[in-house]
């Protein structure tokens, strides 16, 4: 088996897809538009893509999954500074002196997820 799309509920899939095409570089699919049920965001193989359905009921409690991010291109903290300019939240912050740890962050619908050191950042 294949594990081929990871699906999010979300109020708006399509500002939900762009907030997320905007941090993880991958497209919004071609057929997809503002207004629509269901939006794919299209990761490289072999990575699973992100599919958008909208959902009547909002967000109420802590996500039982979430996205842990290890950043290739930057280090985490300007990471962070990055996806906060794209509209993301920080909720719990567990950086340690020594440079190890994460920062638990929110997507603009309240989803939670994570950004671990960046590849550069880690030794060994």
């Amino acid at each position: 088996m294949i594990l081929r799309h990871v699906t999010i509920d979300s109020a708006d899939p399509h500002r939900l897809a762009t907030f997320w095409s905007a941090v993880t570089g991958w497209p919004i699919s071609d057929i997809d538009e503002p207004g629509d049920d269901e939006v794919l965001l299209e990761a490289p193989d072999p990575v699973p893509s992100l599919l958008f359905i909208r959902v009547p009921e909002s967000k109420t409690v802590k996500n039982r999954v979430h996205f842990d991010w290890m950043p290739t291109e930057r280090v985490r903290d300007d990471e962070v500074e990055r996806i906060l300019g794209l509209g993301g939240t920080v909720h719990e912050d567990h950086r340690l002196p020594d440079g190890r740890g994460w920062v638990t962050m929110h997507d603009p619908e309240g989803n939670e997820f994570c950004v671990e050191r960046g590849r550069s950042e880690r030794t060994g």
